[in-house]
């Protein structure tokens, strides 16, 4: 009887062990989630002055508080959906400004100006972005004719653009002292962004272009090198989505595995 008591004992024990090491390990996972999530690239550099409130209980994450426009929600959420621990995640984030209803060309000029920030060719240029029953107009600075061309053929391919109007002006890189720009923002944090960043700028930039928002992608990416897989429409499709993404900021590789839709015949 003092043997099976001693034995109990132990079970109950070791038990009680098991679940307290259980509860400290999911705590930690939850703190390191949090954490990195403050610490990632998208937070540093795009939702600084967003107010989001990160809650992770055992893998489980809830996204809630303010941000300034619904591509700061998307890219909150597949950072989160990104980081290692992860297991769900619930984007409770609540946009601060009715803009898509009261006004259609500010939502617009807002996603394109956004969107084009995430291209590291366009690193070094000043754009101004105003669109008007669809049709956007691009202002600024563009250190060469080839990155002027390039903004406009990103922001044409944008969902919601109808037409470019290209009013950039080519000249040299203005002195530091002059301008503050995201591209000091970008420098301060460094080469190195972490992969969770880097998936939700690709996931939020294939979202936002015409020519890849319906595709079936899946991103995966490790120490900066981006895996696509699912399925394109024909070749054209699949070699742009790797030109969209070997653009992003971070992005050392795209390795593109998707597949070619395979065209049914017809029936008469």
């Amino acid at each position: 009887m003092k043997k099976t008591t001693q034995r109990l004992t132990l079970a109950v024990t070791l038990a009680s062990l098991f679940f307290i090491n259980t509860n400290l390990y999911a705590s930690e996972m939850d703190d390191r989630i949090e954490a990195s999530a403050k610490q990632s690239y998208v937070f540093k550099i795009y939702l600084t002055n967003d107010d989001i409130r990160i809650q992770s209980t055992e893998g489980v994450v809830i996204l809630s508080g303010t941000v300034s426009e619904d591509s700061h929600k998307l890219l909150a959420g597949e950072t989160l959906a990104s980081l290692p621990g992860v297991k769900s995640f619930d984007n409770q984030l609540q946009v601060k400004s009715e803009i898509p209803a009261l006004n259609p060309d500010a939502w617009l000029s807002t996603r394109v100006k956004s969107t084009l920030m995430f291209y590291r060719s366009l690193r070094d240029t000043d754009i101004e972005v105003f669109a008007q029953n669809g049709t956007v107009t691009l202002r600024g600075r563009a250190t060469s004719e080839a990155q002027k061309d390039l903004a406009a053929e990103y922001a044409k391919d944008i969902d919601g653009v109808k037409d470019v109007k290209n009013e950039m002006v080519v000249a040299p890189t203005p002195n530091k002292a002059e301008k503050k720009s995201m591209t000091e923002k970008i420098d301060a944090v460094g080469d190195s962004i972490d992969d969770a960043s880097i998936t939700a700028l690709v996931k939020t930039t294939l979202l936002y272009h015409r020519s890849t928002s319906a595709l079936k992608t899946t991103v995966e990416t490790k120490d900066g090198v981006v895996k696509l897989a699912g399925q394109a429409g024909n070749i054209a499709e699949k070699d742009l989505t790797t030109k969209f993404v070997a653009d992003v900021h971070g992005v050392k590789r795209v390795i593109n595995n998707m597949t070619i839709a395979v065209a049914k015949p017809k029936t008469n």
